[in-house]
């Protein structure tokens, strides 16, 4: 399965690269994005629990990626938020660690980086899901197994 990933961001060239180069590599498949904190809070609101990773540009058209990071406070804990930015001073990996973010990259220097944490985070989805689907067999099992019991003493 894809990570289900949003961008929020708001240079078109930019948000093109990104989305040829994640769904390319990473197995990444963008389900919308935004170029403002309005419609990114929005969308992630609305398809709450629906979505793997958000990846988010600080400065957007209106608003900011720190004002939609700190909307995604309480996610699930296998939804991932990432800043991307091209000013990853310490100072904002630290204000957006203390929002919540999972990680921060920096535009120019580190999108090797973010690729490789888009990888690992597809391999945790499925690893996720290959240990539900166990956990639903295992129970299938035990119920089939019960009704079967059942029937063997009436």
């Amino acid at each position: 399965m894809a990570l289900i990933t949003y961008l929020a961001e708001d240079n078109q060239t930019i948000l093109d690269n990104l989305i040829e180069t994640l769904e390319d590599i990473c197995d990444v498949k963008v389900a919308a994005h935004a170029v403002t904190q309005a419609e990114a809070s929005c969308w992630l609101t609305l398809h709450d629990g629906k979505w793997h990773l958000a990846i988010v540009d600080l400065f957007l058209k209106e608003g900011s990626g720190l004002g939609v990071l700190a909307g995604c406070r309480n996610r699930e804990s296998y939804q991932k938020v990432v800043v991307l930015t091209n000013y990853a001073t310490p100072e904002i990996r630290k204000r957006a660690a203390d929002l919540g973010a999972d990680a921060v990259f920096d535009k120019t220097t580190e999108l090797d980086a973010l690729y490789a944490y888009c990888t690992e985070q597809t391999a945790n989805i499925r690893k996720e899901e290959v240990q539900q689907a166990q956990r639903d067999a295992v129970t299938f099992d035990a119920a089939v197994t019960a009704q079967v019991a059942g029937k063997h003493w009436q």
